[in-house]
């Protein structure tokens, strides 16, 4: 494995930072450091050009009127887009994953997303809240999913995008699936923070970004008890 630190980027905090999303940032730093990795974060505000040579982009979620303003801030910003066409891996969660579309809607308007995934998003007729759960793709090799959800949106997946995962608890996209997926980037509804209730998800960004097919295992104990209560909430009453 190259010695050179891995670079984390956490895109525009003060736009996007909802449910304890900066969580991800942590838990991804934290999980590279305790195997060696060297490390290094980045907290990149909406003033503040966006990096093209980071290894790892988080986007978080946000309201609104934050959520259009961050989509125009990185389309005309472009280091985003040039970041992805070099190979970095993106985790966006709920607003931010809206945006990384072709569409979304807010505050009643259609804005134009950075399409960098196959997805549009509109508005649901209810809003979406409670624990989310499901089974990812199993192309990903990854345990469930599970997560907090709360958005108004409702996300429809084009041919060149696969759901991060199968619902079995919640909405997510629609009720049937939930998040988003292609090459390296992956989209979510979940919050709680994710990576700290999916820490397999954090090890799949490791590992597109070292390059590594395994990594050393860390003990997952508490992790473990968390995501298993979180996910028994979500379960389907017998």
């Amino acid at each position: 494995m190259s010695t050179e630190s891995l670079r984390i980027v956490w895109i525009y905090p003060d736009l996007l930072s909802t449910y304890g999303d900066r969580g991800n940032l942590l838990i991804l730093a934290r999980r590279a450091a305790d195997r060696g990795i060297p490390v290094e974060t980045y907290e990149v505000r909406s003033d503040q050009r966006v990096p093209n040579s980071a290894d790892i982009y988080l986007i978080g979620g946000g309201e609104d009127g934050p959520q259009a303003l961050a989509a125009q801030h990185l389309l005309a910003d472009g280091g985003l887009h040039q970041a992805v066409n070099q190979g970095a891996a993106i985790l966006s969660i709920c607003a931010g994953y809206q945006l990384l579309g072709h569409s979304f809607y807010a505050k009643g308007a259609k804005c134009a997303g950075l399409g960098l995934l196959d997805i549009t998003s509109d508005r649901g007729e209810t809003r979406a809240v409670g624990e989310l759960r499901g089974d990812i793709d199993p192309r990903l090799g990854l345990p469930p999913l599970t997560g907090f959800e709360n958005h108004g949106g409702r996300t429809h997946l084009g041919a060149h995008a696969a759901p991060l995962a199968r619902v079995t608890g919640g909405i997510g996209n629609d009720g049937q699936t939930e998040g988003a997926w292609a090459g390296k980037i992956l989209g979510t509804y979940s919050h709680g923070p994710a990576l700290a209730r999916n820490p397999a998800i954090a090890d799949l960004l490791l590992r597109w970004s070292t390059g590594a097919d395994r990594l050393t295992p860390l003990d997952d104990t508490w992790s473990e008890r968390l995501r298993n209560e979180r996910l028994a909430a979500a379960s389907p009453a017998v």
